[in-house]
């Protein structure tokens, strides 16, 4: 699980094995694998780097 910040400044949590594609346009819009969609703060570099310490920290490898 990774915590985000949504637009209203709200901390979220979100399963890192559900998101299928996240895009900035400007705004990081991240959609998960249910066709949910969610409007994040953070960048999509932020995200990526948080999916990557999520799997590290669960499999204890480097991806």
């Amino acid at each position: 699980m990774i915590e985000l910040t949504k637009l209203n400044d709200s901390k979220i949590t979100v399963n890192a094995e559900i998101i299928e594609v996240v895009e900035e346009t400007p705004n990081t819009i991240i959609t998960l694998t249910t066709g949910k969609k969610l409007i994040v703060r953070e960048t999509r570099e932020e995200v990526t780097n948080l999916v990557v310490a999520y799997k590290r920290a669960i499999y204890n490898t480097d991806l």
